[in-house]
């Protein structure tokens, strides 16, 4: 039986309400966070628990306060994979962008990394072993326009992520980043149908992107070899 766990940030939907499904599929104990949807989250780790005979335990946190971070490690005493999926986009003229929207964005995308790794790193060295995965996108390496800090911010957690894999490669832990293109969440029902056709367009896949092909990559990088570490897998259907 697997007695492993894992920690999925901003879980209560998309992207990483399908990795905590796979997770859960495999056996782990889920420690689950979202800043809003705590009711979405609750029914998602009751259905789970019930599927699939494992714990979960459902926390309301903001990523990007230091102290929810700490207050949700305190309870931590095993931590085999943390998934950093927690994000937002913002959409926009960077002339017309607040410092509050900037900041906001860099927080919740690329504090809490720094936050959630920071705090996760001891827990991780006393197994000598962990994995840590940076949900990212594509727009980290070939920037949006009308999306310069979501960019930003995820180009942040790429070469948060090599930088990081290089320091903790001696210590068994693994970090690495899955940039996603295209994928099929409420995150990109602010863009028009219209909108969303012509970028499927460009897609040589012919298609958006399924959360659960993203979970299913998550669960590769945990199951896959040992010297796979500071890497950025793209998972776009060749958009990019």
């Amino acid at each position: 039986m697997n007695t492993k766990t894992a920690l999925i940030t901003g879980a209560s939907r998309g992207i990483g309400a399908a990795i905590a499904r796979t997770f859960a599929q495999n056996g782990y104990r889920l420690v689950l966070t979202c800043d809003k949807s705590m009711d979405a989250l609750e029914a998602l780790s009751l259905q789970l628990t019930k599927e699939y005979q494992i714990s979960c335990t459902p926390l309301m946190a903001d990523m990007s306060n230091e102290k929810d971070v700490t207050r949700i490690f305190n309870e931590i005493k095993r931590l085999d994979v943390l998934v950093n999926n927690a994000g937002i986009s913002h959409v926009g003229l960077l002339s017309d962008m607040t410092s509050e929207e900037w900041h906001r964005v860099m927080g919740v995308n690329l504090d809490s990394c720094f936050y959630t790794a920071r705090a996760a790193i001891p827990v991780m060295l006393k197994e000598h072993a962990g994995h840590i995965i940076n949900i990212s996108s594509v727009w980290g390496s070939a920037g949006a326009s009308m999306e310069v800090a979501y960019s930003a911010s995820k180009g942040g957690m790429n070469a948060f992520t090599k930088a990081l894999a290089k320091e903790l490669a001696p210590s068994g832990i693994q970090v690495n980043a899955i940039a996603c293109g295209l994928i099929d969440t409420p995150m990109n029902s602010c863009f028009s149908q219209e909108d969303m056709d012509a970028l499927k367009n460009e897609i040589p896949a012919d298609r958006l992107g399924r959360p659960e092909e993203v979970a299913q990559l998550a669960l590769q990088l945990v199951q896959g070899p040992a010297y796979l570490t500071g890497q950025i897998i793209t998972i776009d259907g060749g958009w990019i």
